[in-house]
């Protein structure tokens, strides 16, 4: 199985612009079934055989909508967001990246209300191997970092949830589904969110989280392992501490890597995640160690992992 996407997924892509004229095909080569796309003045057109529509509800009287994406610009992306949301669209992807706090806040309050599950914003996208992606997620080449399997992935950061899912597919460990949360300050579903979904497939048997300083999600995901909430092995990874003390400020990271009074810092998150039972990686190189020693061998001879 996998969690929020599927072949099966009907995906709205809203912004038939450039970024998504380049992802289109790629996402339906992969699987996707993307079965219809937005852009606002431009309705009846067709882009890869895909209708496009001036506005979701267009989309949304013509399709059974999923999921949306929105390849939209963070300085636009509100406007988007909150169109899917009121049009009822229960998952919407936000690829963006620094949209603004204040939009933001309301795209997530919004969708609080409405009972959507925003994913992002700078969110790189999501895949279920073999079985769909949205995002830029693999680029053209998904087949080489992504192989079906027992590890779900979830990531702040796009690029490195990518990078663990190519080191355990060159290990012969395949992925349910990896899923990039967005490294923004402020964004939709986080680590216990993402957990919730992982807990409840029966296909997912670990989970690899990579972390990042700043925020409290982490040490949010901690309690929640620790409460029970969790109950499946977690291997985690969350780098930037050596420079909490470090005498020379240094940019960390996303728009999140805020650190204030302690909260968001790396070694509090990772002792926290250490004490709630989740294996810590403090290199990246110990990340797929620590997979096999978690999944154990049944379950890798099983999947057929090496």
């Amino acid at each position: 199985m996998s969690i929020l996407l599927d072949g099966k997924t009907r995906v709205l892509v809203q912004g038939m612009g450039a970024e998504a004229r380049r992802l289109i095909p790629t996402m339906r080569d992969y699987g996707t079934n993307i079965v219809a796309g937005v852009s606002p003045g431009r309705g009846g057109e067709q882009v890869e055989g895909i209708p496009v529509y001036s506005t979701v509800s267009a989309a949304r009287r013509e399709h059974e909508i999923d999921l949306s994406v929105l390849f939209i610009p963070a300085r636009f992306a509100r406007d988007a967001a909150l169109e899917a949301i009121d049009g009822g669209v229960p998952v919407v992807n936000v690829v963006a990246e620094g949209v603004p706090h204040h939009d933001a806040c309301e795209i997530l309050t919004r969708a609080g209300k409405a009972g959507t599950l925003i994913i992002g914003p700078n969110s790189q996208g999501m895949l279920s191997p073999g079985k769909a992606k949205v995002g830029g997620t693999g680029g053209e080449v998904p087949d080489l970092m992504f192989r079906p399997g027992p590890v779900g992935v979830v990531s702040r950061s796009g690029g490195m949830g990518a990078e663990i899912s190519l080191a355990l597919t060159r290990a012969g460990i395949g992925q349910s589904t990896y899923v990039a949360i967005g490294g923004d300050l402020l964004i939709g579903a986080a680590f216990v969110d993402i957990l919730k979904l992982f807990e409840k497939d029966p296909e997912t048997k670990c989970v690899v989280m990579f972390g990042e300083p700043g925020t409290a999600r982490e040490e949010q995901a901690a309690e929640f392992i620790a409460s029970g909430g969790f109950t499946k092995p977690v291997v985690a990874m969350i780098p930037g501490e050596l420079l909490e003390n470090s005498e020379t400020p240094a940019t960390q990271s996303h728009t999140g890597a805020l650190i204030e009074r302690g909260v968001g810092a790396p070694s509090v998150k990772k002792r926290l995640l250490r004490e709630a039972g989740a294996r810590v990686a403090e290199r990246f190189s110990e990340i797929v160690p620590f997979v096999r020693e978690a999944l154990g061998r049944d379950t890798l001879d099983e999947a057929g992992g090496a």
